[in-house]
């Protein structure tokens, strides 16, 4: 793996690798995001991140705000998988978003990437609601990513607002431990918000991502559905994506 690129600034070091066709951006030793145009699908954590847009049959969006860009790869998969109309990427680090310029080529005219903090931004926004909204905001700890936001209640319930009736909310989380913290696995009137509720994972990877949906999702149509499309039908047959999709309860346990 070659170092194509790198700068340090304010403390933090920054590097972006390469790897035959893969560009991978790090930050402080952690991997921020990983793409592959002649592999549209990682077999990491990003794909988990896309997936859920999938389950739908009639999957088409026209607008998707992703917040935490990163080097931009979940955007660069959704535009390659769905080409939605609008994608708005939201990223507070500016040697993100300027890796994502220059080495993500994240130049498509349906693209809009805002330099601001997630949480004010979602708060001052006067754009129209989002069929598909992705929560990735990361940081790094003793070399781990971890989440940068509390996903306690009120940043849920932010999150939620934003959504237009048919769309689809995906968080992230780093570890088990993160999601049961969460408003997502605690608070039941947050999840009584949603018709369908998915938790994915994969075997190589210790992070709980929940999708969110306001419409019903038959579980028993999903693998048909992902499988309608070329991309992650050849990643599933060649056995480089490998995921677990369950449906979660709309009730918690009291504990």
């Amino acid at each position: 793996m070659a170092v194509i690129w790198q700068k340090k600034q304010a403390g933090q070091h920054y590097e972006v690798r390469r790897a035959g066709h893969s560009r991978r951006l790090y930050k402080n030793g952690v991997c921020h995001s990983q793409y592959n145009p002649r592999s549209i699908l990682t077999g990491s954590i990003w794909d988990l991140l896309v997936l859920p847009a999938l389950y739908q049959p009639d999957c088409k969006l026209r607008r998707v705000l992703v917040l935490g860009v990163g080097g931009g790869a979940v955007i660069r998969q959704l535009n390659a998988l769905l080409q939605p109309e609008q994608i708005i990427g939201v990223e507070k680090n500016a040697v993100h978003l300027q890796i994502a310029r220059r080495f993500f080529e994240l130049d498509a005219d349906n693209i809009e990437l805002i330099e601001a903090d997630a949480v004010d931004w979602l708060r001052t926004c006067k754009r129209k609601k989002f069929d598909l909204i992705i929560e990735d905001i990361f940081t790094e700890q003793r070399g781990h990513p971890v989440r940068a936001i509390d996903a306690g209640e009120e940043w849920c319930s932010a999150l939620t607002h934003r959504l237009s009736v048919r769309g689809v909310l995906v968080m992230n989380f780093a570890s088990a431990d993160e999601f049961r913290m969460s408003a997502v696995y605690r608070d039941m009137a947050l999840r009584n918000r949603f018709t369908s509720i998915f938790q994915l994972g994969a075997p190589a990877l210790d992070n709980h991502v929940v999708a969110m949906h306001r419409v019903d999702i038959n579980q028993r149509d999903i693998h048909r559905n992902i499988m309608a499309h070329p991309e992650p039908e050849r990643a599933i047959c060649s056995g480089k994506l490998k995921y677990r999709s369950r449906k979660l309860r709309q009730t918690v346990k009291a504990e």
